[in-house]
């Protein structure tokens, strides 16, 4: 087995010594690396159809998709997991903690917006971010607010959805 491995190291066509982590853009000077992950079709494809990233919806419509995941998925550890599990509060519970974190994760993206971000680059995996999405101090704003409308009400659907759930099982089970 190593002469095996000691023989292929002198052969050009041996799968094993072909290079597969190029500088970003052939370009050295940008500082970043195109590897077989970030640079695979499926990264791709997955990061590209990402609300943040996806070509051709509004910004308020990135926020709102963006705050609705959040609130949704959030909900879930704090009503199941929170110190009030094991009550009947425990989804009230659950969509309050959720709602306060949603206020102050918007409150984050807010400061984040008043200290004159960076705009977006492209990047191996993001060859074209959006421009419109990310730009100023306003539309981080509005990214903000409408992330805020979304998150709640992700929360809410979630709320909702836990609650009745022996009326949602009634009617399809």
């Amino acid at each position: 087995m190593a002469q095996a491995v000691d023989a292929s190291k002198n052969l050009p066509s041996d799968p094993r010594n072909r290079e597969v982590v190029f500088p970003a853009f052939r370009d050295q000077q940008l500082g970043n690396l195109e590897t077989p992950i970030n640079a695979s079709p499926l990264s791709k494809w997955f990061i590209n159809n990402l609300p943040a990233y996806r070509p051709g919806i509004t910004p308020s419509r990135r926020a709102l998709e963006i705050g609705m995941a959040h609130g949704y998925w959030i909900f879930g550890p704090f009503a199941k997991l929170g110190p009030l599990r094991d009550t009947a509060n425990a989804n009230l519970a659950g969509l309050l903690a959720t709602i306060g974190l949603i206020v102050i994760l918007t409150a984050g993206l807010s400061l984040y917006a008043n200290s004159n971000p960076p705009k977006a680059l492209a990047s191996v995996t993001v060859p074209n971010p959006p421009i419109d999405a990310f730009n100023s101090k306003e539309s981080w704003n509005n990214f903000a607010s409408s992330f805020l409308i979304g998150g709640i009400g992700g929360a809410v659907v979630a709320y909702f959805l836990t609650s009745n759930l022996g009326v949602i099982q009634g009617l399809f089970g």
